[in-house]
């Protein structure tokens, strides 16, 4: 039967609320199709504001997807403000899609992708103001799927109890899977109820449901075990991989939104993965191997993506994009094409070492020039080893000059703060980098408007990386350290007022690390956080660190854990870790050796690239099936992985 439109209902309350726009839906590439044609209904959620969640590619390409298949409907819906939740709870209006304001509850499947942990609350109010229990264990037949993916899914454990399924990895391949299986157990007759589709998902070994494994703990606190508590499911859930990007050209017709978004551009993921092992990255760990799209079908996507949506920027996206094996033959290309016209390229992702003036240019050759941001993340030499950025300040230095010789003015430089053996002195070390950078560019150019910014975040371990045994530097540490580095700038008479400094201070990253490397226990401190409050906690004006370690003090008592328990402890090697029965491919042994390697600081053993350099055991690719995808673009030419 049809499911009604709650936007009647919905649009008088519009008048009260901040940007309302974001709620109306009718976006250019949005799709609406006929509710009872569909044997199987998708709502999908970025859980954070319209802003930031609507030009999200994993969404974007997850809607195309599904949309694209026969029988198969999907649509979109977002965090809403506080003044609509406000009144959308006194007019009973429940949680919506965008697309056509049907209701989430109606749906199969409730998808969310977790870019971040700082969106946990913001998936219990979704929940609740849809009428889904919020707790897994209490919803009935006719409640939808609520299902986890994204990078902070390879440890939704924080979030166990809330969540029915959980997908690790790539989403295309497995989405269309779990709907076949959904498809074909509604055509049955909903054998076994609930827990018999999520049986059938669960014994394909490629989606984890929390529910069917127990966890027992030691006296400690420490996890004694994680296992199967039915026949049919197995001991390690794996990630999905997709192996030929080339097949998935998504997103074809992106969604343009109405009110204004974060990033106002047409995004074509030029590769995934990344092999460089920068320690620190749970991205470039978790999306292993490198998979490289030819030239051809990049230059195809960026065509059909301009024409179908008017973007005036084409972001040319990965976590490193200037290694792609093409990428000056892709800009050039591009560049080409679109010279005369008010189509502008962007590379997001730029490591100094792979940074070259001719790439710039073509990528400004339509543009202006703003200003160029590279990532060295360690202030020193010493840090930089430390987690495998092998970046030296020659290398920065010589890439700047080039730089601001060709004509830009202006550098922005990304660190962290808190990185593992991290002193005064590492940090302090950024601001004698910032100041080189400066007096480089005031000698090249001879011109005193050179500006440098410096931006720094706090390092949060994270699973399935090689500091997921490390103890995070507490947020009284890691303030101080701000603190005497911005003295150390406004101190600076001669070069000082041409570097800006943007930090946050410690305490997000706290409860950031918290719910990245917590167990199931953590999931009662999420819920107290959200029933007194917590809202959008990734957006510091929302954020309250008192909150989270008060819930965290009631949530925890009786326990042998604590906050600092989950954050500032470092573990030992043979911990059971919460996420260590959920596969990334990666080699414990490995990432302990590498773990180690980190901690001899000046000593420590730097991991090569293995796209071009001898496989160094991971165990990604053999474990997962898998291997490295670069070009050249003849696919016949595909770089064998020999293991050594």
């Amino acid at each position: 039967m049809p499911i009604e439109s709650v936007f009647p209902r919905l649009e008088r309350l519009l008048p009260g609320v901040q940007k309302p726009i974001q709620y109306v839906g009718g976006e250019l590439n949005s799709v609406t199709k006929d509710w009872d044609e569909a044997e199987v209904r998708w709502a999908l959620m970025y859980p954070d504001a319209y802003e930031v969640g609507v030009p999200n590619q994993g969404i974007q390409i997850l809607y195309e997807v599904l949309n694209e298949r026969e029988g198969v409907l999907a649509e979109r819906t977002y965090a809403v403000w506080p003044d609509l939740e406000r009144l959308m709870r006194e007019h009973g209006v429940p949680q919506f899609t965008v697309d056509a304001h049907r209701p989430i509850r109606a749906f199969d499947v409730f998808g969310l992708s977790f870019a971040s942990e700082m969106g946990y609350t913001n998936m219990l109010t979704a929940l609740d103001l849809a009428g889904i229990p919020i707790h897994s264990a209490e919803r009935g037949e006719d409640d939808p799927i609520v299902l986890a993916g994204g990078h902070s899914a390879f440890n939704p454990e924080p979030i166990a109890d809330f969540l029915d399924a959980v997908v690790l990895g790539d989403g295309e391949e497995i989405s269309l899977a779990i709907t076949e299986v959904i498809r074909e157990w509604k055509r049955e007759g909903r054998p076994g109820g609930r827990d018999g589709v999520l049986l059938r998902l669960a014994g394909s070994g490629g989606v984890y449901v929390p529910r069917f494994y127990d966890v027992t703990y030691l006296p400690d606190g420490r996890i004694g075990k994680v296992a199967p508590n039915r026949p049919g499911v197995p001991w390690r859930v794996r990630k999905h991989t997709v192996m030929d990007l080339d097949k998935w050209p998504y997103p074809k017709n992106p969604i343009v939104p109405l009110a204004e978004s974060v990033h106002e551009r047409y995004s074509v993921e030029i590769f995934r993965g990344c092999t460089r092992g920068c320690r620190f990255c749970q991205a470039g760990m978790i999306t292993r191997p490198v998979r490289e799209r030819s030239k051809e079908v990049v230059g195809q996507m960026v065509e059909q993506g301009v024409a179908s949506s008017g973007f005036q920027e084409v972001g040319l996206l990965s976590l490193s994009s200037a290694d792609h094996s093409e990428i000056g033959e892709i800009a050039k290309g591009l560049a080409d094409r679109y010279e005369g016209t008010n189509t502008g390229l962007s590379l997001p992702s730029t490591r100094v070492d792979a940074f070259n003036i001719d790439l710039a240019n073509e990528l400004t050759r339509n543009g202006r020039r703003s200003g160029l941001t590279f990532a060295p993340e360690g202030g020193s030499e010493r840090m930089r080893r430390v987690i495998n950025k092998m970046v030296t300040e020659a290398d920065l230095i010589r890439t700047v000059t080039a730089a601001y010789a060709a004509g830009w003015r202006q550098v922005k430089l990304y660190f962290m703060c808190g990185l593992p053996t991290e002193t005064d002195e590492d940090v302090l070390a950024i601001a004698d980098l910032a100041r080189e950078v400066i007096k480089t560019g005031r000698e090249v150019t001879g011109r005193k408007d050179i500006r440098c910014t410096v931006s720094i975040g706090g390092f949060v371990p994270k699973p399935q990386t090689p500091f997921q045994w490390a103890g995070q530097t507490s947020h009284e540490v890691v303030d101080a350290r701000l603190r005497k580095l911005r003295d150390r700038l406004r101190g600076d008479r001669q070069y000082g007022k041409s570097i800006g400094l943007r930090y946050h201070e410690g305490r997000p990253s706290i409860i950031e690390g918290l719910l990245s490397r917590g167990d199931r226990r953590v999931g009662r401190v999420v819920e107290a956080v959200w029933r007194d409050g917590g809202r959008f906690d990734g957006w510091s004006e929302h954020f309250s660190y008192e909150r989270w370690a008060s819930c965290a003090e009631k949530g925890l008592s009786g326990e042998p854990v604590d906050l600092d328990w989950y954050t500032v402890r470092e573990r030992e090697r043979d911990e059971v870790l919460p996420w260590d029965h959920l596969d990334a491919g990666l080699d414990r042994d490995w990432l302990w050796q590498d773990w180690q390697d980190a901690l001899h600081g000046e000593e420590s053993l730097e991991v090569d690239d293995c796209r071009w350099n001898p496989c160094y055991d991971c165990g990604v690719c053999p474990s997962m099936g898998t291997q490295i995808q670069i070009g050249p673009t003849d696919r016949s030419k595909l770089l064998p992985l020999t293991v050594v």
